[in-house]
């Protein structure tokens, strides 16, 4: 009984992390002047116009909507 009360609260905090965490990444995506990315060439092309060498990079930039070149 305790446990499945103990594990509902945690699914619940789980639930409720991923909904706010997930909405405000966005609007406080800083893109990094100097990331930490693999010299790995696999190149994307993101919705900003800009193809970056992967997706780390892209990342790091704060791009979005991207694909493989």
């Amino acid at each position: 009984m305790i446990r499945s009360s103990m594990l509902r609260k945690i699914l619940l905090g789980f639930v409720l992390a991923s909904a706010t965490g997930a909405g405000s990444f966005a609007a406080q995506c800083v893109p990094d002047p100097n990331p930490i990315c693999f010299q790995i060439f696999a190149p994307v092309k993101c919705n900003d116009g800009a193809t970056y060498t992967n997706q780390c990079y892209a990342d790091a930039a704060c791009a979005h909507g991207c694909h493989p070149v």
